[in-house]
């Protein structure tokens, strides 16, 4: 849940800055830039620990390091993206899109006990996805709705 501290922070900052300079609260901006960052983060996330998250990926996907790297470049890009206006609802549904299919991953790591910071087995395991990866990814899903679709 550290990773969901950099997402409200970032949104409490900015909707406080957004008021104190334009003189009023703009949650567009301050929930996209939220995300943004938070999704950046993660994607540079995948270089720092890379093998970890290799041992995320099912083994009947070949090429774990390009997928790792590859993901990691589509977090950053989806981060800029939400930043664009004209491209933030296609970033936004992509994005959604993305974390339903990475939630594999996250199953996967959970089962085997993955630690990705270690890159070994000591993870937390079901417990952690049980009471706090769902939850996050529901919050994740429903903040890129409405942020980068609804209040479009």
């Amino acid at each position: 849940m550290k990773l969901l501290t950099i997402l409200f922070a970032t949104f409490i900052l900015t909707l406080f800055a957004t008021k104190l300079f334009q003189g009023s609260w703009n949650l567009l901006f301050s929930g996209n830039l939220g995300m943004a960052v938070f999704i950046i983060f993660t994607g540079l996330s995948h270089f720092k620990f890379q093998k970890g998250m290799a041992m995320m990926i099912p083994d009947f996907i070949p090429f774990k390091m390009f997928w790792v790297y590859f993901t990691g470049l589509v977090e950053i890009a989806a981060g800029i993206g939400l930043m664009i206006p004209s491209i933030r609802e296609t970033t936004a549904i992509l994005l959604i899109i993305f974390y339903v299919l990475v939630f594999v991953a996250n199953i996967n790591s959970s089962k085997q006990n993955i630690n990705i910071f270690k890159a070994d087995y000591t993870g937390p395991g079901m417990n952690y996805l049980y009471k706090q990866r769902i939850p996050m990814q529901i919050i994740l899903i429903a903040w890129t709705w409405y942020f980068g679709i609804y209040l479009m």
